[in-house]
This record gives structure tokens, C-alpha cells and sequence, in this order.
């Protein structure tokens, strides 16, 4: 069976959010590599479970990996984009002879 369509991307724990109610979760906010820049900031609870199913937490300054997993009928094939350098050969036909 095949994998579901995915992208991993870095990122970085920026800091440690304190909950501001007893009964609210600590969050983690992560800074992921390449996304745009309004939209590169997320937060999430900073519980995470290790391999002997303990409940651990993320330290400000940790390298992550945000993970983006989708459905495959959730995608669609991705078209190639055109070059916008006139003197580039158009892909998928053959070179112009002169």
C-alpha cells in the first residue's frame, strides 16, 4: 500500500508559551523553514510521547520536523511551471533548431 502524499519541513521551537489557566495546555511555537513569512509561526501543545510512551516536552532552541500529510484524494497532480526567460527551451518539447 502506498504512502499518503507528504512534505517534511525544519523548524525550530521559538519559545515556551506558559498556559494562562491551570486547566490550559504550555504550548510550543514553532518556527517552520520556508513558509511564507506572515504564516511561518505555528503553536501547538508541547506534549509529545516518546518511544516507551511517556509524555515529554519540547525545549526552546529544538530543531523539529513539521510533517504536512495529506489523502490522496485530497491532491492533485501538480502542473510544471512554465519559465518566464524567453531564451529557456520549453520542457517536454524538443529544441529548436536554428
Amino acid at each position: 500500500m502506498a504512502e499518503n502524499p507528504s512534505v517534511k519541513l525544519p523548524g525550530t521551537v521559538e519559545k515556551i508559551i506558559k498556559p494562562p489557566g491551570p486547566d490550559m495546555p504550555e504550548k510550543a511555537q514553532i518556527t517552520v523553514e520556508g513558509a511564507d513569512h506572515l504564516y511561518k509561526e505555528i503553536r501547538v501543545d508541547n506534549t509529545l510521547i516518546d518511544q516507551h510512551g511517556n509524555e515529554v516536552k519540547l525545549k526552546e532552541g529544538a530543531k523539529v520536523e513539521v510533517t504536512v500529510v495529506a489523502a490522496p484524494d485530497s491532491t492533485t497532480p501538480k502542473k510544471e511551471e512554465q519559465s518566464t526567460d524567453p531564451k529557456a527551451p520549453e520542457k517536454n518539447s524538443p529544441a529548436k533548431e536554428q
